[in-house]
């Protein structure tokens, strides 16, 4: 199935527009560069240059800024690579912009499968029922506005909330009911593999749902919806640094 071309020159000009505006324009580029996953080396032969060290003088600042021509092959690059390996990141940029509802808040499959605990260390969580289940390894996650979720999720929407794997953590915030997540999912046939409360303890039906579903239910204390987003992308740069051959330290506990 092909990407439309609308999708892909939205995130052009996204991806453009933010480095040209960016204070540091090469941090920026490498940020895009490791969300698609992709080396200075393979970059810099799939843009012509005569050398990686081009890409990585911009990205350590040793160059200065980038003219509108460099930026634009630079981008261009990273959508045809991208295409070239069945267009992965372009696809889940196409998810979360045709998203037909504003209840999912951030949707992200990882390059690698990331340890429940390094999950629970990145939110501030704490596994509340399930904890002797054995669940290692999540292969994405899914933040979700509970009360848009219950108001405007038909069927078919919530099975987006999977993105490509339900071997993932399906995050819930603004929980108004401790139980109506639980509740979500238990009439679902699709399962995550672990449930996030964020900021609102699972009460006892929570719980109990949970077992009786035998899912792994976390309790995240992380500050605001905001922080938590910003620590699961940080573990999702993790990730793709380990992906990329990069040495990298497990994420610290987020502070409040």
């Amino acid at each position: 199935m092909s990407v439309s071309p609308s999708i892909r020159e939205v995130l052009a000009r996204r991806i453009a527009g933010e480095i040209i505006l960016s204070g540091k324009p090469g941090a920026t580029m490498r940020k895009w560069r490791e969300l698609f996953a992709v080396s200075q080396i393979n970059l810099s032969e799939k843009m012509r240059l005569s050398s990686s060290a081009v890409i990585s003088d911009y990205e350590s600042g040793r160059r200065e800024s980038p003219g509108s021509k460099f930026i634009r092959r630079f981008v261009l690059a990273l959508l045809q690579i991208d295409e070239e390996k069945g267009s992965r990141f372009i696809r889940e940029f196409e998810k979360l912009t045709s998203s037909p509802t504003m209840a999912i808040i951030d949707l992200r499959e990882f390059p690698i499968p990331v340890r429940v605990e390094y999950l629970c260390k990145a939110i501030d969580g704490k596994i509340v029922t399930c904890a002797d289940k054995y669940v290692k390894e999540v292969n994405g996650y899914t933040v979700v506005d509970s009360r848009k979720a219950v108001e405007a999720l038909s069927g078919l929407e919530y099975a987006q909330m999977f993105g490509a794997t339900t071997e993932r953590a399906l995050i819930f915030t603004n929980v108004d009911n401790g139980c109506l997540p639980m509740m979500i999912v238990r009439v679902s046939s699709l399962k995550p593999r672990v449930v996030v409360f964020h900021r609102t303890e699972p009460d006892a039906d929570a719980v109990r749902l949970a077992e009786y579903e035998q899912l792994p239910l976390i309790y995240s204390k992380a500050p605001s919806t905001e922080q938590l987003v910003k620590s699961l992308r940080k573990l999702y740069r993790i990730a793709l640094r380990i992906k990329l051959g990069r040495r990298v330290r497990p994420p610290p506990k987020i502070s409040a």
